[in-house]
């Protein structure tokens, strides 16, 4: 049986034994502790951003597709730490466009104030807000961080920037993976054209192909061809329910992180499995243009 042990709170930042330093050595000898993850990788720490500053900590998951721009502080949460946050989140994902960025602010005290103005950024910047609060047991002290905001699976896919990754023609594609597999995102675009208002239409990009509206923002899904399969990526309301249908008449699916899903797509594929992909990929388009 657990015993009951008596605890008390106590503030990092009003006691001189603890400073900010002392708490990223702590995150970064473990990283699981913040709740993002149980195999993250410290990337880089007190990174220099350009045009000054310095991120606090650079985190990456364990596929190394997703990464973390961290800003911790002591204290309740200030606007300087929020724009600093978003800026260096903003400066990370455009040095580096093939990975997923998203901005993590971690306080002691993240107050509703803030947590109203975070949530603004909803649909624009994937934005994680995490509250620390430091107990203090018999001779030790425990760290205990709990997610208080997590805005990672609204638009997802909307941290991808044109023009932030090199713009390359379709001949690139088809001398990499070959015609036939071009010919998937082409039906791909089709059946999403059916019911997309405005049309989309694939932008080809170094390490992508974007399904997103001519001159917008925003992408609908993603298409990475490989040789000999195209995972095609993107987000939806009912993501665990589409990977049970999608398996269960043979088709390669599964859930990432961040409540994105991967179908993956092998020649003649969407002619047998069309109903389910037409039906799959209007609800995607229907949701990303609501």
């Amino acid at each position: 049986m657990l015993e009951y042990v008596r605890h008390e709170a106590i503030s990092l930042k009003g006691n001189p034994a603890f400073s900010e330093v002392w708490l990223h050595d702590q995150i970064c000898k473990d990283p699981s502790i913040l709740g993002l993850g149980a195999d993250l990788t410290v990337l880089s720490r007190e990174r220099i951003q350009f045009g000054g500053g310095r991120l606090d900590v650079l985190l990456s998951d364990s596929e190394g597709a997703v990464r973390y721009e961290v800003e911790i502080m002591l204290g309740a949460t200030d606007p300087s730490h929020l724009i600093r946050t978003i800026e260096y989140w903003d400066i990370e994902r455009r040095r580096y466009p093939a990975y997923e960025h998203i901005a993590v602010l971690v306080a002691e005290e993240v107050t509703a104030r803030f947590l109203n103005v975070m949530a603004l950024f909803a649909g624009s910047v994937p934005l994680i807000a995490i509250q620390l609060c430091a107990l203090k047991v018999g001779p030790q002290i425990v760290l205990n961080f709990v997610k208080v905001l997590d805005q990672r699976q609204l638009r997802v896919e909307d941290v991808a920037v044109d023009g932030a990754e090199e713009d390359v023609d379709r001949s690139t594609w088809e001398a990499r993976v070959g015609p036939s597999l071009m010919k998937i995102c082409d039906r791909v675009a089709e059946i999403a054209n059916e019911i997309a208002d405005p049309k989309l239409s694939l932008k080809y990009k170094k390490t992508r192909v974007a399904l997103s509206v001519a001159g917008g923002f925003f992408n609908v899904m993603s298409l990475w061809p490989k040789q000999n399969f195209v995972p095609m990526r993107f987000a939806v309301s009912d993501p665990e329910q589409w990977i049970t249908h999608l398996t269960e008449v043979g088709m390669e699916a599964e859930l990432k992180k961040q409540g994105r899903v991967i179908v993956r797509l092998r020649d003649g594929e969407i002619i047998k499995h069309e109903s389910i992909l037409r039906d799959l990929i209007h609800q995607v388009v229907k949701e990303s243009q609501q």
